[in-house]
């Protein structure tokens, strides 16, 4: 349902209104449904200031064609001192055209609302559990990380600002081959802090200096114990250690974006708890799992390829294009038995999930979708569960790519990036574009002030607003006040119509899980506040600050205040502050 108070909700409470008035009268059944009728505002600006399609959908139960069903209902609105016109447009839609008081009440509600203006009850407090980054544990996060990272955090705030009781979460893939990798290359930088002389780090291990300190402290707390011992006697324990520095290293990267999680899950502590073994019974019982022979490779079949019986999870059974091994040949779980046995842990505490993955990830995708869907049919019906696919980022320098990093010899870290622009540049910027498209991201441009560059130009629409409250109050002693605002002309009114929008823009988004929707709108309202204070440099009445004329000038800077607000509620939506000066 649209936030509560707001424009498109009272004229949303208004059609039904009407639609109960027709049931009364016997013109449409009793209890009609209006689920699927929508106010919203028309494609075409000069049609009105919004539109209905209830006519539309209500036609058939009301045994009627739309346009007399449409006739019907502008009847019940023609007394509203509220709509100054109405219009029946092609096979049945309505427009409506509003009065200037429904405008510059919606100016008043987004004073009184405040913060919480676009704040919205249609999540219905559903539990959403959103997992993104989930980066191997196994260095510092770098920009193959970064931009998941900020689309899966802005859209757990939009979920929460559209009323979701939200979970963000970090699966912590802590067991398997490449945190061993890890344990081993802990232990040579162990092995270096004891004065020992290691040479170059052996193929396949990781050379990163950020394991330099972890050796150190491996050091300072075992001394030499483990310098000599046998690889039994110290790899679980060096990968305990290990992984948990990179963690504690993993978090710090992410609080540099602003970026926090409410749960860390454990794969290592999930296999230790027999998940996998319950989830393979579950899907035994249900005859989900049998086994079975993988099909052989398609194209030249390897020399040294062998038909193996392994437990098969039947995923052709849910769109998937073979059954897929939860188990390798050697007993250990694939990744995507203990992936599916993660997901059914996730199901049981969550009425929807949604995993942020990188695209090199889009193979998975189906079978890990029926994982979700077989396993959660326990709880009466599958939980509904989508993955946003993150595309990688390109970055450049002045058009050139940028490859080196001063930390970590061979990759761009999310330190690195938020050193030299800042957390908000690089939030806003990962979201000025739909996560599935290519991105470039280019240190110069970044940092331009110009209007090409979305991140300045919302930053500066909220600047230029605080300045010119400063300078309202400095040179004139004027402060914004709503007591004057029957004196705001049409262009006013055309800035708070752009305004308006920003609820119904947040349960779009939040329905459509597309957070990079209040990036773009942000920059549509920031542009539209651009306009309307440049309309002064070329007619000194069209002034936000007029000369002589106070009242004029309190209703204009209560406006501009509330375009304030409404850029700052949506930047906070995408974790980015909104600056007062540039």
């Amino acid at each position: 349902m649209p936030a509560p108070d707001t424009l498109y909700a009272q004229f949303t409470a208004k059609i039904s209104a009407a639609l109960t008035a027709l049931e009364k009268e016997g013109h449409l059944p009793p209890g009609t449904p209006h689920a699927n009728v929508s106010v919203e505002p028309p494609r075409d600006p000069s049609h009105g200031d919004l539109a209905t399609n209830a006519a539309m959908v209500l036609a058939k139960p009301a045994k009627t064609n739309p346009r007399a069903l449409a006739e019907l209902i502008v009847g019940k609105l023609a007394d509203d001192p509220l709509i100054t016109s109405t219009e029946i447009a092609g096979p049945g839609f309505i427009n409506l055209r509003l009065a200037r008081q429904v405008w510059l009440g919606e100016l008043e509600a987004i004073a009184a609302r405040g913060t919480d203006y676009g704040r919205s009850t249609m999540g219905h407090g559903r539990s959403v559990n959103v997992e993104y980054v989930s980066a191997n544990p196994t260095g510092p996060m770098h920009m193959g990380h970064c931009r998941g990272a900020v689309v899966g955090d802005a859209l757990a705030s939009l979920l929460e600002f559209g009323g979701h009781e939200v979970t963000r979460e970090y699966y912590v893939n802590d067991a398997g081959a490449q945190v061993q990798t890890l344990a081993r290359s802990a232990h040579l930088r162990y092995r270096e802090a004891l004065g020992e002389d290691i040479g170059e780090i052996p193929e396949g291990f990781y050379p990163g200096p950020y394991l330099i300190p972890v050796g150190k402290a491996l050091a300072e707390e075992f001394g030499d114990t483990y310098q000599g011992a046998p690889e039994s006697e110290w790899l679980d324990l060096f990968r305990t250690r290990a992984v948990a520095a990179m963690m504690e290293m993993i978090r710090g990267d992410l609080a540099l974006l602003g970026i926090r999680h409410d749960v860390f899950a454990s794969e290592a502590e999930l296999q230790a708890a027999g998940k996998p073994e319950e989830a393979e019974k579950w899907l035994r019982q249900h005859d989900l799992v049998y086994d079975g022979e993988l099909e052989k490779p398609k194209g030249k079949t390897p020399e040294d390829w062998e038909a193996v019986e392994l437990p098969l999870f039947r995923s052709t059974r849910f769109g998937d294009d073979q059954d897929r091994p939860i188990k390798k040949s050697d007993g250990s779980w694939t990744y995507f038995g203990a992936d599916l046995a993660y997901h059914m842990q996730k199901a049981e505490s969550s009425d929807e999930l949604i995993d942020i993955w990188g695209a090199d990830h889009a193979g998975t995708v189906k079978r890990i979708k029926a994982a979700v869907e077989a396993l959660s049919e326990g709880k009466g019906e599958p939980v509904p569960f989508d993955v946003k696919l993150v595309q990688m980022v390109q970055l450049l320098r002045g058009g050139e790519p940028v490859k080196m990093s001063k930390r970590s010899g061979n990759f761009i870290t999310i330190a690195d990036m938020v050193e030299e622009v800042g957390k908000d540049v690089v939030r806003f910027t990962m979201l000025t574009r739909k996560p599935e498209a290519q991105m470039d991201f280019d240190f110069a441009k970044v940092v331009e002030a110009s209007k090409d560059n979305p991140v300045f130009y919302v930053q500066y629409a909220h600047a230029r607003i605080h300045s010119t409250l400063r300078k309202a109050k400095a040179e004139e002693g004027v402060e914004p006040s709503g007591d004057n605002l029957g004196l705001l002309g049409e262009d006013e009114i055309a800035l708070i119509r752009e305004a308006a929008q920003f609820p119904r823009m947040v349960e779009s988004a939040a329905q459509a899980r597309e957070p990079h929707r209040i990036a773009f709108y942000l920059y549509d309202l920031a542009g539209a506040f651009h306009a309307y204070w440049n309309a002064g440099n070329d007619d000194p009445q069209k002034r936000i600050i007029v000369a002589q004329n106070a009242e004029l000038t309190a209703a204009r800077l209560f406006l501009s205040c509330q375009i304030g607000q409404v850029l700052r509620n949506g930047l906070s939506v995408l974790g980015v502050e909104a600056v007062e000066e540039l």
